[in-house]
């Protein structure tokens, strides 16, 4: 698999996952849902931190919520530029197709989150109570770099309490899968993914 191939790939996921994220913030009000299955929802909320709404200020309590943001979209560029160099080796030294498929789904799936992060802020306005605007007279509801991701996949799989028997958690209620992620996301875990079920075949011995 070419660098050319995997670069027009990565545009593909980047255009789905941008594409999603943009009818979404366009579309929907903050919170949000519809009922696609019983067992899969589109459900608009962003995400201005980590994994999970995870953010560096959780773990560095003196440090603010915007350096916090800052620090990690810094963060996220300085990992795409290493990723990109990374699928530009694998496919320089022509390694599997496994191996430039799962490097190529990170590195696509990184930049769209990344996207989100930095320019979204700028682009749209606030989605708190009403649909957004896409570049709005006002201005966007953030600086640059401060932008939240857009997350609209939802899959509540099963909800009920847990039997009492099971330590720690047992009889609290739990949501399976609770989550709510992007195309972008998907493409990251695939690409961790397959590089962890076939870690034989794309990491060898030499």
């Amino acid at each position: 698999m070419s660098l050319k191939k995997s670069l027009v790939f990565i545009i593909l996921i980047l255009l789905v996952d941008q594409i999603s994220k943009i009818y979404i913030k366009t579309h929907f009000v903050l919170g949000e849902d519809v009922a696609i299955f019983k067992w899969f929802k589109i459900y608009f909320v962003e995400n201005d931190g980590m994994a999970w709404g995870t953010k560096i200020s959780d773990f560095i309590p003196f440090m603010s919520d915007r350096v916090a943001k800052l620090s990690l979209t810094i963060f996220r560029i300085v990992a795409i530029l290493g990723i990109g160099y990374w699928l530009y080796d694998v496919t320089r030294k022509r390694t599997s197709k496994i191996m430039i498929l799962a490097v190529a789904l990170i590195f696509a799936g990184a930049l769209g989150n990344i996207l989100d992060s930095v320019f979204y802020g700028i682009l749209f306005s606030d989605s708190y109570g009403q649909v957004a605007t896409f570049l709005p007279q006002e201005g966007g509801y953030e600086s640059m770099f401060h932008g939240k991701v857009v997350d609209m996949l939802y899959f509540p799989i099963w909800k009920g309490y847990l039997p009492e028997w099971i330590p720690y958690y047992g009889g609290q209620f739990f949501t399976f899968f609770e989550p709510v992620f992007n195309v972008a996301d998907v493409a990251i875990s695939t690409g961790f993914g397959m590089l962890i079920v076939f870690n034989r075949q794309v990491f060898s011995k030499n």
